[in-house]
């Protein structure tokens, strides 16, 4: 077989890690943690090795804290338990010769009281996300959240400390802090989730507040260039009330500002999954990420539904850094080598993505031998 050379192939320096490609595999909650604990178990270790020609992969993102969880059967890193059963699966990516990132989350509001015996879950206010938790008697629609106290956001941020320890502790090679649409970060960052009159809401210094809070407590147990941060700046449909306002591009203009000062490891940015026409961010729409790009002095990685010509093409044009890929590396293992090879894609299929156990998660075949 003919090797085509391609920018997604090749190798990247990501501060200390040398990447052998730039094919990232993005964060993909599988639910296959099928045990009480939520302990990441061999099949999940078997799921991610053979992925590990990917550059660099992104972990599920994972619960900080019992009170972060708001979807069935997704691991946390908060007990011994779990930070044993990731041991599992970082010692089975690097034995494949794979690097892998743990990316930490905390879902808010936007939980539901089936996960903690009938209490409300809690957020930046008493606001309804209006959006949906994946419960164990299924999807629930979420309810009006409890306040966090200006106490408990401190104790959360030092919970975030604590699970970036477990991560080193598991074997990870770094960590991304999982600030994308729906989660407890953005319920901060966004006007409709966050009506405080306190030092965490009212201005867009104050409703980013927990972000920086968050990267300075990670940064006591890791070097800058093992943490990342990914943001989905734009989502609308599936995240409620959360959606973009005219204090959107600011937030983000001066989120990209301060971070720009941090030298971490990569800055992941999802794009739009919708016309953004007629929004208050329609600015945005043409060249979407070439905004981050001149805003944003450090490593970016891109992340919109990307082929292997489209991801080859803005890698081209210096406009990212490095691609995340979801939905493929859910059929294809060796997506790096189909790459490779230009060889067809398989088709996911949807219906097994949170099922558990190994049917649509480990028994995809590969198509380059290994």
């Amino acid at each position: 077989m003919k090797k085509t050379a391609q920018p997604l192939l090749e190798e990247y320096q990501l501060g200390d890690l040398t990447l052998k490609n730039r094919v990232v595999m993005a964060s993909l909650t599988r639910g296959r943690a099928t045990n009480a604990g939520l302990i990441p178990t061999p099949l999940m270790a078997e799921y991610y090795a053979q992925r590990a020609s990917a550059g660099l992969i992104l972990s599920e993102g994972t619960w900080v804290n019992t009170k972060s969880i708001g979807f069935i059967n997704v691991p946390g890193i908060y007990t011994q338990e779990q930070i044993e059963g990731w041991k599992g699966v970082t010692q089975a990516v690097h034995d494949k010769g794979g690097l892998i990132f743990s990316q930490l989350g905390h879902i808010g509001s936007a939980s539901h009281p089936d996960f903690f015996a009938g209490e409300l879950p809690a957020g930046p206010s008493a606001i309804n996300p209006q959006t949906q938790s994946f419960t164990p008697e299924g999807f629930k629609d979420s309810l009006t959240p409890r306040e966090l106290t200006v106490t408990e956001i401190k104790q959360t941020i030092q919970h975030y400390k604590q699970a970036a320890q477990h991560a080193k502790q598991a074997g990870f090679d770094g960590i991304e802090i999982h600030a994308q649409a729906g989660m407890l970060i953005p319920q901060f960052l966004s006007q409709a989730t966050n009506q405080r009159t306190d030092a965490y809401g009212g201005s867009i210094e104050n409703r980013t507040r927990l972000v920086f809070e968050i990267i300075d407590a990670i940064l006591e147990v890791w070097d800058s260039t093992r943490v990342a941060i990914k943001f989905t700046p734009v989502a609308l449909s599936h995240v409620g009330i959360m959606t973009p306002d005219e204090e959107t591009i600011p937030t983000f203009q001066y989120l990209l500002k301060r971070l720009s000062t941090y030298d971490l490891s990569y800055l992941h940015i999802v794009g739009p999954a919708e016309d953004l026409a007629g929004t208050p961010v329609a600015v945005l729409q043409e060249n979407y990420f070439h905004h981050f790009r001149q805003n944003y002095s450090g490593r970016l990685m891109v992340n919109l539904g990307f082929t292997q010509e489209s991801g080859n093409a803005i890698l081209n044009e210096g406009t990212a850094d490095l691609v995340s890929f979801g939905t493929l590396f859910i059929a294809n293992p060796d997506l790096a080598e189909r790459f490779t090879y230009n060889l067809p894609l398989a088709e996911s299929d949807r219906d097994t993505y949170y099922t558990g156990g190994e049917k649509g998660y480990t028994d995809y075949p590969r198509a380059v031998p290994e």
